[in-house]
Formats: structure tokens, C-alpha cells, sequence
């Protein structure tokens, strides 16, 4: 087990910059995730952790030693790839167990540490089959196995359930999270999935074009966006987002008072997620319905701002028959409504 420091860690190819600088402490033991789009950087910021891509300028510290021109077989990481990397000519055994075999281990250690993790994993019935006879979550389980007879003091996932049907990305994220919190190992995990980010993370850092635009508690991120980008990315469906200004101590929204507020007169963004909207026939968001989608547990009601003639999701609980044209009013309460800098794209102090 170990920490990670990522001290200003910045990344360019040429004279082409990819990560801007990234600043983070990892405690020993914290599930990590780095989420963000395709092309934001998170990938490549792993493998610098991993060693497989140079640090432009900063440092990696890998339990409080700098790793910067570490190989990365003695850097003490093991890592999981989207596509698990298996041997198809070798069995469930040999898979987990080559790269023991390679570090020169001997052959009764090697067979007492593959069954020791193949328990841990449920694979041990499983040890004499080769990769094309196991189903994809089998499969992940072996890669994660090849990576824990190896005891790494960090464990570095790379988009690991990308591609996978979505029964089976839920239940390998639950057994990624059970697994690393019963192993007490430091883990970095690459995703572009926001859901994923939400349930398996201690922390996440929310990536954007190179720039770690937040790094908190999923929670902290849902319920205190510092940029317009990490509120709008993390959420399904993805928070609401309006031209607004502030008059006289009030912020107005086509013509309608939202709350009232201490910020100086100006433009700015509103934010509002879906599901804290609640009716109110005298609130300031008149909604023109139309398209209504039943999920069952709640109702996603997609229509226009009657004032502005903004895209507005509201999701209600509930199966709700609402007919496109149709026009309803919501509130919200001023604790739900998060304002930004218009030009900034940041989060003003209310």
C-alpha cells in the first residue's frame, strides 16, 4: 500500500500540451477516480502515474519516492486494461500467475498465491480454462488477478468496464470497490462514464481538456460545482443550464424574480439539475412540454422555457401523463439553484 503525489504534473507531445498541471495528494488505501470525456487527458494522466508515458515537467511520488525516472515493473503498480490483456493460448492459471513466473518466482509460491487470489475472486473452479471458455466478467476477474498475486502497492484501472452491457458494468463495479476496500490498496481508475465515477469514487478528479476542473467527494462535486463543466458533466441527465442576471439584490430569468442575492448587478449562468425542480402554479419556470420519457421510479419531462425559449429538463417522481404543448410551473429551492461567472465559468460565492 502506498500514497501518490501528483505534484503539478503536466504532459505536452511536441509543442502540443495535454495536461496543464495537476496537483493532488492520494492517501493510502483512497479509490480514486478520473472521469472526463475523450480527449480530456485522464488516460494519459494514468500512464504517467504508470510510467508508460514521461512527465513533461513535475513529479509522480509513489510512496514518497519519486518515480519520474522509474521503468514501470519497479515503480509497485499493477495495472488493468479495457480489453483485459489475457494470454488466449494459456490457462485461467498461467495467466495469473506469468508474471510471477517472469520475476522469477518459484512454482509452489506461484500456485499458493494464484489460488490464494483465485478464492478472493471466485475463480477457482475456473483455473484450467483458457480465456475464450469464461464469460467478459470472468475475464475481468482474471485480469484483476494477474494484478493482485503480484501485491502492488497501487492499482491503476484503464476504462476496465467500457464496452461492457450494463448488467454487467453494475455488477463488476461493485466488485472492483468490495475488492480494493478488502485488499486496502491505493487505486487510480479511468472513466468517461459519470455514473461509475459517482458510486465507485472516494474522490474523483473531473477532467477537461487537460485542467482538473474538480477534485472532491462525488457529493461535493454534485452538490457544489466549482465550473459550469464539472456541473454539467457529472449528473444524469445533465444539469440545466440558463443565461441569467442579477438586478437589485434578485436574480431574474426572462422577466421572473429566481431568489434573491448579495452578488453585484451583472450577467450571469444558472444551474439548476432536473430532479430539484417541484410544481408550483406561481413559480418563475414555465415549462412548455415536449417529450415525456416514463423511467417508472420518474418521469423525465423534456420541453421549452416559456420565457426564454431555453431546452429545459425537469424530472419528476413518478409515472406523469403530460401532452406536448402543454405548460406547467416549477420552482426550486435556493439551496438547488447554483449561479456561475458568465464569463469565467466559475462558481460565485452566494
Amino acid at each position: 500500500m502506498a500514497t501518490v503525489t501528483l505534484n503539478n504534473i503536466k504532459k505536452s507531445f511536441g509543442q502540443t500540451d495535454v495536461i496543464y498541471g495537476i496537483d493532488m495528494e492520494i492517501e493510502d488505501g483512497e479509490f480514486i477516480v478520473i472521469v472526463g470525456p475523450s480527449g480530456c487527458g485522464k488516460s494519459t494522466l494514468l500512464r504517467m502515474v504508470a510510467g508508460l508515458e514521461t512527465v513533461s515537467s513535475g513529479e509522480v511520488l509513489i510512496g514518497g519516492e519519486r518515480a519520474n525516472e522509474k521503468e514501470p515493473m519497479d515503480r509497485d503498480i499493477a495495472m488493468v486494461f479495457q480489453n483485459y490483456a489475457l494470454y488466449p493460448h494459456m490457462s485461467v492459471r498461467q495467466n495469473m500467475g506469468y508474471g510471477l513466473k517472469i520475476a522469477g518466482l518459484a512454482k509452489p509460491a506461484i500456485n499458493a498465491k494464484v489460488e490464494e487470489a483465485a478464492e478472493l475472486l471466485q475463480l477457482s473452479p475456473l483455473l484450467d480454462r483458457k480465456p475464450r471458455q469464461l464469460s467478459g466478467g470472468q475475464r475481468q476477474r482474471v485480469a484483476m488477478g494477474r494484478a493482485i498475486v503480484r501485491e502492488p502497492a497501487v492499482f491503476l484501472f484503464e476504462e476496465p468496464l467500457s464496452n461492457r452491457d450494463a448488467k454487467l458494468r453494475v455488477q463488476m463495479r461493485q466488485e472492483i470497490k468490495d475488492l480494493q476496500s478488502k485488499l486496502g490498496i491505493t487505486a487510480l481508475y479511468v472513466t468517461h462514464d459519470q455514473v461509475e465515477a459517482m458510486t465507485m469514487a472516494d474522490r474523483m478528479i473531473v477532467m477537461n481538456g487537460g485542467v482538473a476542473e474538480q477534485i472532491g467527494t462525488p457529493l461535493e462535486v454534485y452538490e457544489k460545482p466549482k465550473t459550469i463543466f464539472a456541473a454539467q458533466f457529472i449528473g444524469s441527465p445533465a444539469m440545466n443550464m440558463f443565461d441569467a442576471s442579477v438586478e437589485a439584490g434578485k436574480v431574474m430569468i426572462g422577466g421572473q424574480t429566481v431568489r434573491s442575492t448579495s452578488l453585484p448587478d451583472g450577467s450571469v449562468k444558472l444551474g439548476i439539475r432536473p430532479e430539484h425542480f417541484r410544481p408550483d402554479e406561481a413559480g418563475p419556470f414555465p415549462v412548455t412540454a415536449q417529450l415525456t420519457e416514463p423511467l417508472g421510479a420518474n418521469t423525465l419531462l423534456h420541453g421549452l422555457l416559456k420565457t426564454t425559449g431555453d431546452e429545459i429538463t425537469v424530472s419528476q417522481t413518478g409515472v406523469r401523463a403530460i401532452p406536448p404543448g402543454a405548460t406547467m410551473r416549477f420552482s426550486a429551492e435556493d439551496s438547488a439553484i447554483h449561479i456561475f461567472d458568465a464569463a469565467k465559468r466559475t462558481r460565485l460565492s452566494l
